[in-house]
């Protein structure tokens, strides 16, 4: 999962990236509500954290403009503005959470995955492609019924081929979606990390289910 956290304080912006990324989330902070819109024109986030007191651009005016675009990405207000008008004004221009500084970090990462399920819905609770599962929720892999040990980043990747079996994922989009903006689109680091799960995910087991696409990027599927 992608999330971009608009945030014009430095240190509560470095704070939740740090929490969010142990959390195995891949985060993209802009520090202007201009910057943010931007990235959120461009990029298919799966959640944005968005503060109201911004710099050239306020929270209030960044969810009107991105609504008035068909953008529907979710968004939870992360700001200091603790009114009932302005919580009314946020959720009324297309807000989906609203939670209040000071706040528990706890409460966040609540939040947010309770957005994260209400934005797909039709995602199942435990992913199965032929015999290998990955649960989300317990963080746990297995092939053939055999626990797989998996590090935090390759975790996330097996997950976004999993949640997009049988589609062809290229080298850009899963770069977006597991690291974040700040990789060269020219890193290796996409090949070196889908090595890694070969050598635990298919080595030693029949079928291959990783399969490169020559020219265009991986797939994740059963084949013969």
């Amino acid at each position: 999962m992608r999330i971009l956290v608009v945030e014009d304080e430095e240190k509560v912006a470095s704070f939740i990236r740090k929490g969010l990324e142990e959390e195995r989330y891949a985060v993209d902070v802009a520090l202007d509500g201009e910057e943010g819109l931007e990235l959120a024109e461009l990029n298919p986030y799966d959640l944005i954290v968005l503060d109201l007191m911004l710099p050239g651009l306020d929270g209030f005016r960044f969810i009107q403009r991105l609504r008035a675009q068909g953008v529907h990405t979710p968004i939870l207000v992360l700001t200091a503005r603790d009114s009932v008008g302005d919580k009314v004004k946020g959720l009324d221009l297309g807000a989906d959470d609203y939670l209040t500084k000071p706040f528990a970090f706890a409460e966040l990462l609540a939040r947010i995955r309770a957005l994260l399920r209400r934005g797909a819905p039709q995602a199942p609770p435990v992913l199965q492609v032929a015999d290998l599962t990955l649960d989300p929720a317990a963080r746990r892999v297995t092939r053939a019924g055999k626990p797989i040990e998996l590090t935090a980043k390759e975790f996330a990747l097996l997950e976004y081929f999993m949640r997009h079996a049988g589609r062809v994922l290229t080298r850009t989009m899963i770069l977006e979606h597991v690291w974040d903006q700040s990789f060269d689109s020219y890193t290796n680091v996409v090949d070196v990390y889908v090595n890694y799960l070969r050598k635990k995910v298919d080595q030693g087991f029949e079928p291959r289910l990783i399969h490169t696409v020559r020219g265009v990027g991986y797939v994740l599927r059963e084949e013969p």
